[in-house]
């Protein structure tokens, strides 16, 4: 259970050059340009110069399966795990959306334990679109203080026809429950906010903001890009101290496809540390009427947020410039402190990059579950 990784073009997400990575059990334990020398058993990846850096954390993905918005027969399914790391994502929060009826948070916690018991590293919210919020204990303080997956809310929708049209007293009350649970945890504890498509916008949650003292960092809003509008209104929560979330899908006219989204926020005077990236994988993707009726649909996997770092790679932008949206600024969100990082002490979630900056290898928590392109570690079910 020991690997050395040579000759790393480690970005950690910052770069550092050339770079000698040693893991131990699930543990990076060693950084540096001296290649180490050992008298115990071990395995050596010669990286060749190719780009090493963190696995990707999906922040926002339905990991038992989204849907059911045109009939039950549409419920997509539970999320297998090849599904993420074949698309180098090696930490996933699942949450539950519009149906938070049938899908429950006790089948939620049950399919982050059956994804950590795969080797993988997996967290969820409880809620999910409406209020009151669906729970295991009774209350979303409790559930996020005694639960030890769950580290918020969400997605509580806003803005949208789907919602349970909550109130700023209402919203105020989730956020606080969140806002406590995290002084007495150290957890993330932040309301985690479905954006739909309504005029209203963000504006809740400039109420929200300038009429409590809760602090900005609990509101944490997700698919700004979908409308031109909520992207410029999250930017400036973004400057109150608020994490605003990119949703890797297709917007069409009315909003900023997602690589573009990460290029006009990178290119503003915008505090780089609070914009993260996720997929929605495993959710639908309703294009509705004006009346409310379905149009179309589609589904999301994490696949998509990884096609947007290729995108913005293949563009010829800085990696240690937008990969911290991917890695280290939603660690930092979900005060997940051993990951999104490639240094001593952090989690062995680590993605190798081909010449040709593909994902070839794909370790998580110090196992080896994509080598040479090929998925050598599945699902139970796979």
């Amino acid at each position: 259970m020991i690997t050395i990784i040579k000759n790393a073009d480690v970005y950690a997400p910052e770069h550092l050059g050339l770079q000698h990575i040693l893991i131990a059990e699930n543990k990076i334990v060693y950084v540096g340009d001296i290649l180490p020398e050992l008298n115990l058993e071990h395995n050596i990846v010669d990286a060749e110069g190719c780009i090493v850096m963190p696995g990707f954390i999906d922040g926002h993905t339905h990991i038992t399966g989204g849907g059911g918005e045109a009939g039950f027969s549409t419920r997509v399914p539970a999320v297998p795990l090849s599904k993420f790391t074949r698309a180098g994502v090696t930490t996933a929060v699942g949450l539950l959306g519009t149906d938070d009826l049938t899908r429950s948070t006790e089948s939620l916690i049950a399919q982050v334990y059956a994804l950590r018991e795969e080797g993988f590293s997996a967290y969820c919210y409880t809620g999910g679109y409406h209020l009151p919020a669906t729970t295991l204990t009774g209350s979303v303080k409790s559930d996020i203080v005694f639960i030890e997956p769950i580290i918020g809310v969400g997605e509580l929708a806003i803005s949208d026809h789907r919602s349970s049209q909550p109130t700023l007293n209402e919203l105020l009350k989730v956020a606080s429950e969140a806002h406590v649970a995290r002084l007495m945890t150290g957890k993330a504890g932040m309301l985690h906010l479905h954006l739909g498509d309504g005029e209203r916008g963000l504006s809740l949650v400039r109420e929200a903001l300038d009429s409590a003292e809760i602090p900005p960092r609990t509101y944490n809003p997700t698919h700004i890009n979908r409308q031109r509008y909520l992207f410029e209104e999250a930017c400036e929560l973004a400057k109150r101290g608020c994490w605003v979330d990119v949703t890797a899908f297709e917007t069409g006219d009315v909003g900023f496809e997602p690589g573009e989204a990460l290029l006009r926020y990178m290119q503003q005077d915008l505090p780089q540390d609070k914009l993260t990236i996720s997929s929605d994988g495993g959710g639908c993707l309703p294009d509705f009427h004006v009346d409310g009726s379905l149009k179309k649909m589609d589904f999301a996997e994490s696949q998509s947020m990884t096609n947007i770092f290729y995108e913005l790679v293949d563009d010829g932008q800085a990696i240690e410039k937008f990969l911290p949206f991917f890695t280290k600024n939603v660690a930092t969100l979900m005060n997940f402190h051993h990951k999104g990082r490639i240094k001593k002490g952090a989690d062995a979630d680590i993605i190798i990059l081909n010449k040709q900056n593909r994902i070839e290898h794909v370790m998580a928590m110090g196992h080896w579950h994509v080598k040479y392109k090929q998925q050598i570690k599945k699902g139970t079910f796979e």
